[in-house]
């Protein structure tokens, strides 16, 4: 008699391999088989761009920070899920991807402990105090990354510098500012303000094509807007990430930049401005997809892309934060399960009829 078939009841997502079966034996078809450690590698595989952008801008300091990340989150899945009595799942891949977004969010300037604490917050509050992959209401690595930014705001702003500002004339551009390390008589490193910081506290403009090319200060991840399109879209085409998403997210941000635009045509900030410059991009492609905390439904992705969007250009002009993408999808990722609930597919036929 044949066995029954093994009903394993889990938490989602419930991504498997198809299988084709040879001569008695059962093959997974690799080629057109989706599993989570695909997926992740998939992420990983869109990251080389970007991490590249990074290590050419910031250099040794973005391969320090990526490696603090990584590090950590695989050492706080493996010491969190062994004190639940679970074995450690690091090989599918999930919490390199969280190490490594997490590091993409963070200044390359950030100190050490900033990269490990956030580390274990995204995995021990992120995900594992949820059940684990799949059971997560929020994404972990911007759970780590709003931990540290409320703990050490210092370190990760431009208020964490000690700044000489060469001589400039009024209304040039600004000029380079050499950052000093505390207690530290040589300087540490030379950078500018980020192009959002620059603008909401200066009205000063960035070049789009820098903005484009990844020529300036900010998150290691955030900087080239055309990495980060070159990685979302393969993605996309991986079907990996869900393309609604960050249609949702660029239409949305678009339009608001748009009309704002449109009220003050001779403004230097164009809505290409507030698309290519901060975390907009990276956000969209990487951090928005996470298939655990967006929604399960085309058109509940759509409107959680769209509401990503709106909030995103909310924050950056009616708050004190020049960037607002993290706090958007943490607002967006609450809301996740009332979007899944509005957007129940109707079934074929229609609505099942109430019982009398």
């Amino acid at each position: 008699a044949k066995a029954p078939p093994k009903l394993v009841v889990a938490p989602g997502p419930h991504v498997f391999a198809g299988a084709q079966r040879r001569g008695g034996l059962v093959r997974t078809a690799l080629a057109g088989g989706m599993t989570t450690r695909r997926m992740m590698l998939d992420v990983l595989v869109a990251l080389v761009p970007i991490v590249g952008v990074s290590i050419y801008v910031f250099g040794w300091r973005a391969l320090v920070q990526l490696g603090i990340c990584v590090v950590c989150c695989v050492t706080a899945e493996t010491v969190f899920t062994r004190a639940r009595g679970r074995a450690a799942t690091l090989g599918d891949l999930s919490a390199v991807v969280t190490g490594a977004i997490l590091a993409m969010s963070l200044p390359a300037t950030a100190p050490w402990y900033v990269g490990a604490i956030g580390s274990f917050v995204a995995i021990g509050l992120g995900k594992i105090v949820f059940g684990g992959l799949g059971a997560n209401l929020f994404n972990p690595a911007m759970v780590g990354r709003a931990f540290v930014m409320i703990a050490f705001p210092a370190a990760l702003g431009a208020s964490g510098y000690v700044l000489k500002v060469a001589s400039e004339a009024p209304g040039s551009a600004p000029a380079t500012i050499v950052a000093i390390s505390a207690g530290r008589d040589r300087p540490d490193a030379i950078t500018r303000p980020t192009p959002m910081d620059d603008y909401k506290q200066r009205h000063v403009v960035a070049p789009l094509w820098e903005l484009a090319k990844g020529t300036t200060n900010g998150s290691l991840g955030e900087t080239s807007a055309l990495a980060c399109l070159l990685g979302g879209l393969y993605l996309c085409l991986r079907r990996t990430a869900s393309w609604e998403i960050p249609l949702g997210v660029i239409l949305a941000a678009g339009a608001i930049a748009g009309a704002i635009n449109l009220g003050n045509m001779g403004a230097e900030w164009t809505f290409l401005h507030d698309l290519a410059g901060g975390a907009l991009l990276f956000g969209a492609f990487f951090i928005a997809t996470d298939p655990v905390s967006s929604p399960l439904t085309p058109k509940g992705k759509v409107i959680f892309g769209l509401g990503i969007g709106a909030l995103v250009m909310c924050l950056r002009r009616l708050s004190g934060y020049p960037e607002g993408v993290m706090f958007a999808v943490l607002i967006m990722n609450s809301l996740v399960p009332l979007i899944n609930r509005w957007t129940v597919p109707r079934p074929v036929g229609g609505p099942v009829p109430a019982k009398g």
